[in-house]
């Protein structure tokens, strides 16, 4: 069954989950978070993205549970150590980052030489892992959000994750069940952002 693109009904219907897309804050995501197998599920619709050359320039690590909360006492200790001369409420800062959302997804790109495929669009596909992810999950009642921070650059970091040489975090996906509903904030407007090229 074809759409009908001139009633609009039926388009905002179609695109009523993307319209609907939110970012939540990790402090507004609660249990619960999609389980193991429901990640699994969630990331089988996430990983269906451009990947030119069919590379899969990319892959995952999750945290759940205590290792959370190990892992925010492990960027805590980094952040003294990064900058001795801050303030505790930016050690508490990072000692909390992941300990908030009930279930955090690194996505990592996988680059290095590549004779074909040039590095920016491999990084490009693992980027829209990211956004993928989080349609999916909003797709099935839970929400989250894409966070970067100092702690998808660090060395150290990138050597606790287990990072190769040529890999690079490019989000944390922070995943739960919302705690409120998110409150829709102003978006561009297409037009305005839309020329139309015509030869010279």
């Amino acid at each position: 069954m074809s759409l009908n693109t001139s009633d609009p009904r039926q388009i905002d219907l179609a695109l009523a989950g993307l319209d609907a897309r939110r970012s939540v804050p990790p402090k507004q995501l609660g249990e619960p978070a999609p389980d193991p197998d429901t990640l699994l599920r969630l990331l089988q619709s996430a990983v269906r993205v451009p990947d030119h050359g069919k590379r899969v320039p990319f892959r995952f690590l999750s945290f759940r549970g205590d290792a959370r909360h190990a892992f925010g006492e492990r960027l805590a200790a980094r952040s003294r150590e990064r900058d001795p001369d801050a303030s505790e409420a930016v050690y508490e800062k990072d000692r909390s980052r992941f300990s908030h959302a009930p279930l955090v997804v690194a996505v990592i790109a996988q680059l290095g030489p590549d004779e074909k495929i040039p590095e920016s669009e491999r990084f490009s596909t693992a980027s829209c892992v990211c956004f993928a992810l989080l349609q999916a999950a909003q797709a099935l009642g839970f929400a989250g959000i894409w966070l970067t921070g100092w702690l998808a650059y660090d060395v150290e970091v990138a050597r606790w994750l287990g990072l190769g040489e040529h890999e690079r975090v490019v989000g944390y996906i922070h995943l739960g069940t919302p705690k409120l509903d998110a409150p829709e904030r102003e978006r561009p407007d297409p037009r305005e952002l839309l020329t139309e090229w015509t030869p010279a």
